[in-house]
């Protein structure tokens, strides 16, 4: 296996073990909890419609705003986190998305339901980053690929909680109570996380870093930014997440039922088995990226050309409504999407030293909801441009993966090359360090 193929043990790698994975999934708890409260407004677009009496463009409102906090925040959240620590910063996040649901839950009108998604959203931002910093704190190199995508996976298994019980318990229980009994995950966390998060192992706590106000988050940026591995990682989240994520958030429900016929239930059948999908895809793509480096590209251009056939195919079906087969095989795809855009993360981590962690994960993570945000305000924009025309309208998602596309074949190669070199640079100090 080749230098660039498969990742290695570092000299300072934590040890890993069960006290790793025991303080690493109460963190991870808390992104499964924010990732229902994220997508809960999935289940509930056309009720929101109807509570609020809006229309396509100011449901998806909902959507924008609370991703233009989420992607706002991402580098500010990455700064917070190398500079602040893991415990402290989605303690905050906690607070703020719990906040957020419950506002959500008791609002009367579609301003303060736009202002609860709004502090939903900023809590929502300080989780993810928060916990890809946790496993690289707890868990060694080599490891980080598979860390990763289970992060991921724990995300959709909440995007499951939200499709299969917030889905029933808002048709039972109804809105305000459906809601506001989700906030008390929020609170149950809070606890776990009190009791038992902790920054980093014994032994391993990092290297202080002299914080220098403005000049130190600049220059914190500036070389994330500087590294073609950090942009690469940029483009590939996001070409590869917005696709499903514009499905699962907001328009996939309408679409299934108001363009193909659908009954609800049906069509959160559809939305399940993009997560069910999801699920199993990342469990794969965190092996193959273990084990061979040298296949992220592969995959994540892979996944990106198959959305967009698939995409296609359903959207463009000559008939009045896609077949379920087709239906089936789209949203069997879209749950690539999700496994591919932590590829992203790949390429930026061994791009950054550890104090760069944090700020280059947000510059990543902040690419696939940048083209999420912008994605749903086109497909509302253009439903009531159309008169709900969704062919015309889900035809915005191949302007912004051929967009992406285009960066990630021009970075792609700089990036490999640039990672290799230090790759062979970190193997030669290793040999050298006086024992």
């Amino acid at each position: 296996m080749s230098a660039a193929s498969a990742p290695v043990s570092l000299p300072g790698d934590p040890p890993g073990g069960k006290r790793a994975v025991l303080v690493w999934s109460v963190g991870v708890s808390v992104y499964f909890v924010a990732v229902i409260f994220r997508t809960s407004l999935g289940v509930a677009g056309l009720d929101a419609a109807d509570r609020f009496h809006v229309n396509a463009s100011a449901l998806s409102t909902f959507s924008i705003l609370q991703l233009l906090v989420y992607a706002g925040m991402q580098i500010p959240v990455g700064l917070m986190v190398d500079r602040l620590g893991t415990k402290k910063v989605l303690t905050i996040g906690v607070v703020l998305f719990t906040l957020g649901q419950l506002g959500f839950a008791f609002s009367p009108s579609y301003a303060m339901a736009l202002a609860s998604r709004a502090l939903l959203g900023c809590g929502d931002a300080l989780t993810f980053i928060s916990v890809l910093r946790l496993g690289t704190r707890w868990f060694p190199a080599r490891r980080g690929p598979l860390v990763a995508q289970l992060a991921g996976l724990v995300g959709m298994a909440g995007n499951l909680v939200s499709t299969l019980v917030l889905a029933r318990l808002l048709h039972s229980v109804g809105w305000t109570a459906a809601f506001a009994g989700s906030a008390l995950c929020g609170v149950v966390v809070l606890v776990l996380m009190t009791l038992f998060l902790k920054d980093h192992p014994e032994g391993h706590e990092p290297a202080p870093v002299r914080h220098t106000g403005g000049a130190f988050v600049r220059k914190q940026i500036a070389l994330s930014w500087r590294e073609p591995g950090t942009r690469l990682g940029l483009w590939v989240h996001f070409t590869t997440q917005f696709p499903a994520m514009v499905f699962l958030l907001l328009w996939g429900l309408p679409f299934l039922v108001e363009a193909q016929g659908l009954t609800r239930a049906a069509a959160g059948t559809l939305l399940t088995l993009v997560v069910l999908s999801n699920m199993v895809i990342g469990l794969v793509y965190g092996q193959i990226v273990a084990r061979h480096h040298a296949a992220r590209t592969p995959l994540a251009i892979g996944t990106v050309a198959a959305t967009a056939v698939m995409w296609a195919a359903t959207i463009h079906y000559p008939g009045d409504h896609a077949p379920m087969w087709l239906l089936i095989a789209l949203c069997t795809v879209l749950g690539a999407c999700g496994p591919a855009s932590m590829i992203g993360f790949d390429f930026a981590r061994p791009a950054n030293p550890p104090e760069r962690q944090g700020t280059a994960s947000g510059i990543v993570n902040m690419g696939g909801f940048v083209a999420s945000m912008t994605t749903l305000l086109a497909i509302g924009v253009l439903l009531d441009a159309t008169g709900d025309n969704y062919r015309i309208a889900f035809s915005a998602v191949f302007v912004l993966e051929a967009i992406g596309l285009s960066q990630i074949l021009r970075l792609r190669t700089r990036a490999v090359r640039r990672e290799r070199e230090r790759l062979v640079a970190s193997r030669v100090e290793a040999v050298h360090v006086p024992v």
